[in-house]
């Protein structure tokens, strides 16, 4: 679809495509409104939290774009890209999104559901990399021209274990609902605005036809948020080519901002709506997704899985560790609320990552 958006935009005026980008910006941002406002009515209708939401309904939507650019770079022979997309997208999303979105507004969260589910994200990182390092021969990855490769069967296995994180969180959720002392660690919702909770309610007017009606009305905001940023990102490539901006200026921020737009929406609409639990929930879930599901993906659809380059083991991989593990020392020093200060930490963390890629002589995209 982006293909064809970019020829149908190509040979537009400069006046045309400045109006598709500040109406690709409106209509992102009513739609990631929207987005926030179903989610919250789902988790107040069926009494799962909002952060468990995020984890699963709303980052299923948000990384349909990183899992249709790897699977079709998978499929087009280009492996790096494919890896680079997933890997890429989990340390912009922990280190850029999440800290922007706490530089809006400290987020409040339930402590033990997101402790929870941040262990999961923190394991699936460790796993794509564990099954992407040659075990015969481990030390040779860090050889300069070397190639490892992420097998096929581990896309398999990422995807099974996607199907059993889904259900365990939706198993989860339910228990969670049980009572008022199951969550003890958490920040009660009443923590959150009441007014804002209300607005986000009344936005729905309360519609007929149940939760159900909910969800697709939220799956449908989803579309629109993804079509928004597909009709966006292509509109200011365009642009910025003519004004004479570097390809590899374009490599390294809009190709690489792209595929997380729809992460970045959400989360500083969420946050900027007083629902921290539902931005957190929606990176810790696109994560965990990034890892297992688009990395998976890519690799199931290939007869000989995706190759490694060297340069993922030695700066990509543990730059998507490093800023993994300052979000599980946030989570537990935190506790309830993500400070501004934290938000501070994490972008920190974006940039050494950035540096030390520039430095490398990377593209820091996916």
């Amino acid at each position: 679809m982006e293909e064809l958006i970019h020829q149908y935009l190509e040979p537009r005026s400069a006046l045309v495509l400045l109006g598709v980008v500040a109406a690709s910006l409106v209509a992102l941002s009513k739609f990631a409104d929207l987005v926030v406002d179903y989610a919250v009515v789902l988790s107040e209708r069926s009494g799962v939290p909002k952060v468990v939401i995020g984890a699963t309904v709303v980052s299923l939507g948000t990384t349909a774009p990183e899992v249709a650019v790897s699977v079709l770079a998978a499929f087009q022979g280009d492996p790096g890209l494919a890896m680079g997309n997933a890997v890429g997208s989990i340390i912009c999303d922990t280190g850029l999104i999440l800290g922007v979105a706490c530089l809006i507004r400290p987020l409040t969260i339930p402590w033990s559901i997101a402790n929870r589910q941040g262990w999961i994200q923190l394991a699936s990182g460790v796993l794509l990399v564990a099954l992407s390092i040659p075990w015969s021969d481990p030390l040779s990855v860090f050889e300069d021209g070397s190639v490892g490769c992420f097998p096929r069967w581990a896309g398999f296995l990422c995807l099974a274990l996607l199907a059993a994180y889904l259900w365990a969180s939706i198993a989860w959720s339910r228990t969670s609902t049980a009572g008022p002392a199951a969550d003890a660690g958490s920040a009660p919702e009443s923590d959150l605005s009441t007014t804002e909770l209300v607005d986000a309610t009344e936005a729905d007017d309360e519609p007929a036809g149940g939760n159900a009606t909910i969800i697709v009305k939220l799956l449908l905001a989803l579309a629109g948020v993804l079509v928004s940023a597909n009709v966006l990102i292509p509109a200011v490539s365009i642009l910025a080519r003519r004004v004479n901006i570097p390809e590899s200026i374009l490599a390294a921020t809009l190709v690489a901002f792209g595929t997380s737009l729809p992460e970045l929406v959400t989360a500083v609409n969420a946050a900027r709506r007083g629902h921290g639990d539902l931005a957190v929930g929606n990176i810790i879930g696109a994560d965990i997704l990034n890892a297992l599901f688009v990395a998976g993906a890519a690799s199931a659809v290939t007869s000989g899985g995706l190759e490694v380059a060297d340069s993922f083991y030695q700066v990509m991989f543990p730059a998507m560790l490093f800023v993994l593990v300052v979000f599980r020392i946030g989570i537990y020093a935190c506790r309830t609320e993500l400070s501004r200060r934290f938000g501070i930490v994490l972008l920190a963390a974006y940039l050494a990552y950035l540096g030390v890629s520039f430095a490398a002589g990377l593209s820091p995209g996916h």
